[in-house]
Formats: structure tokens, C-alpha cells, sequence
């Protein structure tokens, strides 16, 4: 089911992301020097601007379903707990050889940089 949402969810921004790209340049950035009438803030709403409010609410609803279901599917356990490594007390810890944390290496020499020629 996530990966159905996921989808809607990719599709949906890449709608927005033309949707905002078509509209009308207004000017300054950030709502600044917009023209049109001098005595409202804002001008009238377009067709297009309703069909980006229409998808970015559509985003924000995929966003928050996402969230759920990621939430929702999340294990209890955490990664030790489903390694089933059990130290004997109840406890389950998980135990790893240093031997096999560090690469073998050939000599005793220190691990240098290559040179070059």
C-alpha cells in the first residue's frame, strides 16, 4: 500500500513542481511588487493558481499518509532483537569478533596511501 501511495505521491510532485513553473511571473520575489491594483494585496485567483492549491493539498495529504503508514509498519524490535542473539541471562546482545571489524592486513607495515610516479 506504501508503495502505491509513494508513487501517487512522486507523480503528484512532479505535477506541482510544473503547475508552479507554468504560472505568471509576478515580479519580486517573495510577493514583492506584484502589479495590478494598488489597493488590495492580493489580486484575483486564477484557474491555474486553484489547480496548484488543488495539488499541493493533494502532496500534503500523501505527505501526512506516508507518515502513517510508515509509522504504522515500523517493528517493535529493534535490530538485536531480530538477530536472535541471546547472551544466556535474557538478555539479548549482540557480540562480534575484532577480528573481523579490522581488514587483514599483509604486513606489519602501517596502511599508507599509494604513490604516485
Amino acid at each position: 500500500m506504501s508503495n502505491i501511495v509513494l508513487v501517487v505521491h512522486l507523480i503528484l510532485a512532479l505535477i506541482l513542481i510544473g503547475i508552479v513553473l507554468l504560472q505568471r511571473s509576478e515580479g519580486g520575489g517573495l510577493g514583492i511588487g506584484g502589479g495590478g491594483n494598488m489597493l488590495s494585496g492580493r489580486g484575483s485567483i486564477t484557474g491555474l493558481g486553484k489547480l496548484t492549491w488543488l495539488f499541493a493539498v493533494l502532496f500534503l495529504v500523501t505527505s501526512l499518509s506516508l507518515t502513517i503508514l510508515t509509522a504504522s509498519d515500523q517493528s517493535r524490535e529493534s535490530v538485536v532483537e531480530r538477530l536472535g542473539i541471546d547472551s544466556g541471562d535474557g538478555n539479548q546482545t549482540l557480540q562480534l569478533d575484532p577480528d573481523e571489524l579490522i581488514p587483514p592486513s599483509g604486513t606489519d607495515e602501517p596502511a599508507l596511501p599509494p604513490k604516485t610516479e
